[in-house]
């Protein structure tokens, strides 16, 4: 059985009530830092454990942590991003509503090393539930003296406001969700200068993850030495994994770090395989944003060796063979998938979700969307392939935030390994717009 650090106690009832966290060893971390160690013992700590952000850059926190300026007079903030728009992931959705007094409890541990008075936890506003969640537990635990002034006597003060966002997937880019936090329209602003000296309120702060932040408690309680020793090389300590597609078990899972793709697909421990009667087509394994792998590289590297599930073994071969672990939404496509019909619509949702600020996101995210429902729906030629991947190079690279590369990348990489079912389209329309008409080899008219 796999090492649990953020769901070991997620079944058990009433975790969502202070009471019962504080039963199973909650706010244990925020005693200990406080009283015992100094904020910067603190983020040495996180620094020692390696651990990278979970929501999809996966940047060393504890380094990210260490660039925060800290000018005298002037107030830091520490801001939790639990936007999670990418399409596939739900996993901080799945841990804010299930055990939110872990994340609060990551908060006050995370904004003391960081010296930050008021922190913030930036929810889509889809979510307003999970909001009154967090909500909820921030008033119980407030309640219980681990909020607010003068913290378990400690003299440290902080103050924990959850914000509701406009439900815009832009948001989830840290510039972007700082304007929105300040009240405006959540474009990316230009970078420099960064977050970590001029961000909220043009002071300095940090944006991380709910996964990220979810981690310090069980780093301070544990050392981070502990969660280093956990997973392998550069890709420490465990993962939650967003699955969904033709698996017989979706849902959220905890995985050790370095586990083999191929036994995490078709494990009982795991996803149980695919779905009975079909087989594997395709995954992508990190959210809609990064590059979709053909069954035969997601399981194995270009090389043969066995692909894992880190940071570095997925991204193994480049974006020729390989993708990237993202945010960890983990979408698997079994033979019945249509690769050009599912291309097109994520390719609907970027277009829609683009701010409109640069030009080559606001207008070849369009362009590719128009050209991909033209292929769908029948009326392609064999040039709007080429023209595809030219229009996903000119965005890839040229725009403020990385929205532009997240609609590019599935364009890119759907055409690089499924090329011919992109072909198969074009040629022969009348034969792909048949009801569950889907690409396979031996399907190819001739």
């Amino acid at each position: 059985m796999a090492l649990k650090i953020l769901t070991e106690h997620i079944d058990k009832p009433g975790i969502e009530t202070f009471e019962v966290y504080r039963k199973y060893g909650g706010y244990t971390a925020v005693e200990k830092a406080l009283k015992k160690m100094t904020p910067e013992e603190v983020v040495e700590e996180v620094k020692k454990s390696g651990v990278r952000g979970r929501g999809g850059a996966g940047f060393p926190m504890g380094m990210k942590w260490s660039f925060l300026a800290k000018p005298e007079g002037v107030p830091r903030y520490l801001v939790c991003n639990g936007d999670e728009s990418e399409p596939g992931t739900f996993k901080d959705h799945f841990m804010m509503k299930t055990i939110p007094h872990l994340l609060i409890e990551g908060m006050i541990v995370s904004s003391y090393a960081l010296g930050a008075n008021k922190s913030f936890i930036y929810v889509r506003g889809e979510l307003m539930y999970v909001i009154r969640i967090l909500e909820k537990a921030i008033a119980e635990a407030k309640a219980a003296g681990f909020l607010g002034k003068n913290i378990l006597g400690t003299g440290y003060d902080l103050e924990l406001v959850v914000q509701p966002g406009g439900g815009a997937y832009i948001c989830g880019e840290e510039t972007a969700l700082l304007e929105s936090l300040e009240g405006k329209r959540g474009n990316p602003r230009n970078k420099p200068p960064f977050p970590a000296v001029k961000g909220l309120y043009e002071s300095p702060t940090v944006v991380n993850n709910v996964e990220s932040i979810s981690n310090t408690p069980w780093i301070i309680n544990n050392g981070g030495d502990a969660y280093a020793a956990i997973g392998i090389g550069r890709s420490t300590g465990t993962k939650l994994i967003s699955a969904s597609g033709h698996i017989k078990n979706p849902g959220v899972y905890e995985i050790t770090l370095g586990v083999p793709v191929e036994e995490f697909i078709y494990s009982d421990e795991y996803l149980g395989g695919i779905r009975d009667g079909h087989y594997l087509k395709a995954v992508v394994a990190g959210g809609s944003s990064v590059p979709i792998l053909p069954a035969n590289l997601i399981t194995k590297t270009a090389n043969g060796e066995n692909r894992l599930m880190t940071y570095e073994s997925l991204s193994d071969g480049g974006f020729a063979t390989g993708t990237m672990l993202g945010s960890g939404g983990f979408i698997v496509m079994d033979e019945t998938t249509c690769i050009v019909r599912n291309t097109w619509n994520f390719t609907r949702f970027y277009r829609h979700e683009s701010c409109g600020q640069c030009s080559p996101c606001r207008e070849g995210t369009g362009w590719m969307e128009k050209v991909l429902h033209r292929i769908e729906h029948g009326e392609g030629n064999e040039r709007d392939i080429d023209l595809l991947v030219d229009v996903a190079k000119r965005i890839e690279g040229n725009t403020i935030c990385p929205l532009g590369d997240a609609a590019a990348w599935p364009v890119a990489s759907a055409i690089r390994h499924f090329r011919d079912e992109f072909e198969w389209h074009i040629r022969y329309p009348a034969e792909a717009a048949k009801k569950g008409a889907v690409y396979m080899p031996e399907n190819v008219l001739v």
